[in-house]
């Protein structure tokens, strides 16, 4: 009959079973050459996962870790870590289990009342693995450019591993972006906190620096871990116009910023360690100069004198970091 449907023909008994049969027939030879592993022209052979490994990669994880659960990780599809046509990242391979480690045990069903296995590889700093295990995951990948100089360095020797900063599961890594960074690093360094919030700053807590822009967190050449080889290279990527070299020298300046500078905060204008004339006068000696720090008891006729007012011996010696004039050798001029 025109127009029956399959199903209903083959119930009245008007199409003939002999081609069903053969359909069925072709269906199960072609099931049994799948799973044998052996390509046939019905489609290509899923491949098999290595032993110890889940059977669906992260569709098995996301059974458990998805959008609700308490630690997010979907978010790790808006990353590069999860580009299935970079044949470098972990999604191009083994997925999840490229970081975490064979999980087929994770992932298992368990019996009622027993601990579910946690994978090889887990992260952070409640991970019950050592920092230097954890890192080596991260340093297959991550191992040249800005990480060359990771081995020995001073985050490495103290056991920092790499979750304790960056977080891979997120679009957007902290560590990575320059208004949340200090952030990250403040977790640590307590004292930095403090001293970037005081009167006389670099302008980290306006977000047009951050700590990487002198910083290298992976390890550098120079003291540390900054970017350049000394404190005063650091210091002229910004201020060049102290570089020098001068006709006249101030030799604290060519030796070290930080002689008189501090370069996370100040409560002394300029990030100075003490205000002049007292800072001054650590190296030079106040003798048969008017720079006597006076109090104000002590002033003669109640006439200040002019290395007290403002920036105090500046206001003579106003090129302190030197000086090119020929008249300069006092730096005056």
């Amino acid at each position: 009959m025109k127009g029956a449907k399959p199903d209903k023909a083959w119930r009245e008994g008007r199409h003939a079973p002999g081609a069903w049969g053969a359909r069925w027939v072709g269906w199960l030879i072609a099931a049994t050459l799948v799973a044998a592993g052996v390509p046939c022209a019905f489609g290509a052979v899923e491949p098999q996962p290595p032993p110890g490994y889940s059977k669906r990669g992260a569709d098995t994880c996301l059974k458990c870790h998805d959008e609700d659960y308490h630690y997010p990780v979907v978010d790790i599809f808006h990353t590069k870590h999860a580009r299935q046509d970079d044949p470098r990242t972990p999604f191009a391979g083994l997925q999840c289990e490229a970081c975490h480690g064979p999980s087929r045990a994770h992932t298992e069903k368990v019996m009622p009342g027993e601990r579910r296995p946690p994978p090889p590889n887990t992260f952070g700093d409640r991970a019950k693995i050592p920092p230097a295990r954890q890192n080596e995951v991260c340093l297959r990948c991550h191992e040249s450019g800005a990480r060359i100089h990771w081995k020995g360095s001073t985050h490495e020797n103290r056991q920092v591993a790499c979750a304790n900063c960056h977080r891979v599961h997120v679009k957007r890594d902290p560590a990575l972006q320059r208004p949340l960074q200090p952030e990250v690093c403040f977790r640590c360094h307590k004292k930095q906190r403090a001293d970037i919030n005081k009167a006389s700053v670099h302008p980290v807590r306006f977000g047009k620096l951050t700590c990487t822009d002198c910083h290298d967190i992976h390890g550098g050449a120079g003291p540390s871990l900054l970017k350049r080889s000394t404190l005063n290279e650091t210091c002229y990527g910004c201020h060049a116009e102290k570089r020098g070299p001068f006709l006249w020298e101030h030799a604290p300046v060519a030796e070290n910023c930080a002689h008189c500078h501090l370069p996370h905060g100040s409560n002394y204008p300029a990030l100075l360690t003490r205000s002049p004339p007292w800072l001054c006068q650590q190296c030079h000696s106040q003798a048969g100069h008017p720079s006597l720090a006076y109090s104000g008891t002590q002033l003669v006729a109640g006439i200040a004198q002019s290395a007290m007012l403002a920036k105090g011996c500046l206001n003579c010696h106003s090129q302190v970091h030197g000086s090119n004039h020929p008249s300069g050798a006092k730096r005056m001029r």
